[in-house]
């Protein structure tokens, strides 16, 4: 099973590779203490993912949801989020459901202007 549902598109202006957003929900079937006990065991192991420039984790408790925006430095570092171990782990973890990843690309421009953190 997938957990990118669609693959995005690497862009290239010139030579330089575009950063793309990843934006994970998925449900929860535990405590908000033991989700992010959980969360705070692999917070290393996903800060060491390669191309991974940050993620902010986030949560809902009222919709018993959670997930994560993530910033890669390119599309060959999501394509190898979404092949790896993290990604797996997500899709066949008993206390997580309805798992949707979404990748989108940066509007640089606008982001500067509304100064997001993604230089």
């Amino acid at each position: 099973m997938q957990i990118l549902k669609q693959s995005s598109t690497q862009i290239k202006k010139g030579s330089e590779k575009v950063k793309k957003i990843v934006q994970i929900n998925l449900k929860y079937k535990v405590t908000r203490p033991e989700l992010e006990r959980a969360f705070l065991e692999i917070a290393q192991p996903v800060a060491d993912l390669k191309g991974l420039l940050w993620k902010v984790w986030i949560i809902n408790e009222v919709e018993r949801s959670a997930g994560g925006i993530y910033l890669f430095e390119d599309d060959d570092s999501v394509q190898a989020f979404h092949e790896g171990e993290i990604a797996a782990g997500i899709m066949k973890h008993p206390a997580l459901s309805d798992v949707e990843a979404k990748v989108f690309d940066i509007l640089p421009e606008h982001t500067k202007i509304t100064r997001g953190p993604v230089d």
